[in-house]
């Protein structure tokens, strides 16, 4: 089994790392660096794997995430990266020129059209 496997496995026998993500305090990306740094077996789990008395903590969470789904959206909102989003904006406005050139030739065709060259045999004031 690889290492990803593996910690998926690991994720599934420990189910309470999912709590972290959700809230924030952690990202798979660093949970899944620990795992490769130290393993399954080390103390750098013990504040994550750590159960306390789950019939209590069960209820909570349940009555926080009905609670916290606006301030969800809200926090959400609030992490989105404005700079990025007007990047990703000006590249789409900027395909979306390229292909209407590409789809409509002939309006690019008609300026160029709109020049007519003085015939060689008539001079000026003829």
């Amino acid at each position: 089994m690889d290492k990803k496997e593996a910690f998926k496995e690991f994720v599934k026998e420990n189910p309470r790392l999912l709590s972290f993500v959700k809230k924030g305090d952690m990202t798979w990306q660093k949970f899944y660096e620990i795992y490769d740094l130290y393993g399954d077996k080390d103390e750098a789990w013990k504040e994550y794997t750590e159960t306390e008395d789950r019939s209590v903590e069960e209820p909570k969470e349940a009555e926080e995430t009905e609670k916290k789904e606006p301030a969800d959206i809200m926090t959400w909102l609030k992490n989105i990266d404005l700079d990025s989003v007007q990047s990703g904006v000006n590249s789409l406005q900027r395909v979306v020129g390229l292909l209407s050139d590409l789809a409509a030739p002939e309006a690019v065709k008609t300026a160029t059209d709109t020049y007519k060259p003085r015939p060689l045999y008539k001079h000026f004031e003829d």
